[in-house]
């Protein structure tokens, strides 16, 4: 499969002093800023590392991860999705603290589809170690005909989880207001493929067909714009993250009205409504 050319550009955002420094900006390969974390023979690297090729078959499933940790800022990867008969299968990109009993986590993850199905998109908040915060969404898109562009804005403020620059879900810091929000634990930035068909596809009612199998999924320009961890203090209350600037605290006119689109004629699952496991409004819910 042909891919695009685009390199691969690696932004690190580092804050000795006062003012701020810039480290990085520059071409990149998978090897420099990621590592396999699970079955290196299924993770292959194509256009001389700036973009990578993700294997599931029979035998395994495969996963990476960031050489490092970040605590706030912003995240993106374009991906292209398994394509075809994908049910089953599920291809995640997330952020995790790496921590057991008190684990922050900002979850993507897209659930594959029969063929001719739109494919599902969940999207999950854990804070202080509680989650089961699910929504999903039915994408307006084939995910797997192009490269479409995943991101993940994290900041004191609020978490904000875009496709294509339009945001499909925002987790306010309600902290005022007793509800746990992530901003101490720094994460570590991951992706896996792997098969999940107990629950992927229609709650499990549709396994996965390993006939069609091997399945592929690709990446390419990974994009990490924040404050390296460890490092110094002085990036972390730093005013001139642009991350945490004013005009990334709320959505603006347009990225609501782009929201309430998404959420009107796209979201097919939201917990809060979910009278089922939820009998009382979560309290993030209503505030």
């Amino acid at each position: 499969m042909k891919m695009g050319g685009m390199k691969t550009t690696i932004s690190f955002i580092l804050h000795l002093l006062p003012c701020l420094v810039l480290v990085g900006a520059r071409p990149a390969t998978f090897n420099d800023d990621f590592r396999v974390t699970w079955e290196e023979s299924h993770i292959k690297q194509i256009q001389g590392g700036s973009a990578i090729q993700l294997i599931l078959d029979r035998s395994s499933g495969c996963g990476f991860a960031s050489k490092h940790q970040y605590l706030f800022g912003r995240v993106s990867m374009k991906i292209k999705l398994v394509p075809g008969d994908s049910a089953g299968t599920v291809t995640a990109f997330y952020m995790n603290s790496d921590t057991d009993n008190i684990r922050d986590e900002l979850d993507f993850e897209f659930l594959g589809n029969r063929t001719g199905q739109p494919y599902t998109v969940q999207t999950n908040v854990y804070a202080h170690g509680k989650g089961d915060r699910e929504q999903r969404i039915n994408l307006w898109f084939d995910p797997a005909i192009e490269f479409h562009t995943y991101t993940i804005l994290w900041n004191p403020y609020h978490i904000v989880f875009s496709i294509d620059d339009i945001p499909i879900r925002e987790y306010k810091n309600n902290e005022a207001k007793g509800i746990p929000y992530p901003k101490t634990q720094p994460m570590g930035i991951y992706s896996t493929l792997w098969e999940a068909d107990d629950w992927a596809t229609r709650g499990g009612l549709e396994k996965i067909d390993w006939s069609k199998a091997p399945f592929y999924a690709y990446y390419k320009d990974f994009d990490v714009e924040g404050c390296w961890m460890p490092g110094p203090k002085s990036c972390i209350t730093n005013p001139n993250n642009w991350w945490e600037g004013q005009a990334y605290r709320q959505l603006d006119a347009v990225q609501q009205k782009k929201y309430q689109w998404v959420r009107t004629n796209h979201m097919i699952y939201d917990y809060c409504t979910d009278k089922s496991r939820y009998p009382i409004t979560p309290p993030e819910c209503i505030a």
